[in-house]
């Protein structure tokens, strides 16, 4: 038998989250599909791993940091790193790399 999201406790309030926070970065920050388009090189995927990274890690020396604790991979401007608590920072990943799966799937279609 096949399990639906339904079953699964908790896991609509996660993705509501990550859905919230993508929102969030194109209505508030101005994160457009339009600009996601012109990080072809992997930033959003990166960021978004970095942000998984440290929640994971927090930073610690399993993670390479600068002086500032931005990790080495980070692909922005060091004033974009804006770590908070891990959940949030789960949040923050999940939605940039749903960002990058989005631009990905552009890029598929318009190949198409």
């Amino acid at each position: 038998m096949t399990k639906t999201f339904d079953k699964l406790p908790g896991m609509y309030g996660a993705l509501e989250d990550i859905h919230a926070e993508r929102r969030r970065q194109i209505e508030v920050e101005g994160w457009t599909p339009q600009h996601d388009d012109q990080h072809d090189f992997g930033d959003l995927a990166a960021a978004g791993a970095c942000y998984a990274l440290n929640a994971g890690t927090r930073l610690t020396h399993m993670l390479p940091r600068t002086p500032l604790n931005i990790p080495v991979a980070w692909p922005w401007d060091k004033s974009w790193w804006k770590p908070s608590d891990k959940r949030r920072d789960l949040v923050k990943a999940g939605a940039l790399i749903v960002a990058e799966i989005e631009r990905l799937d552009r890029v598929a279609a318009n190949k198409s």
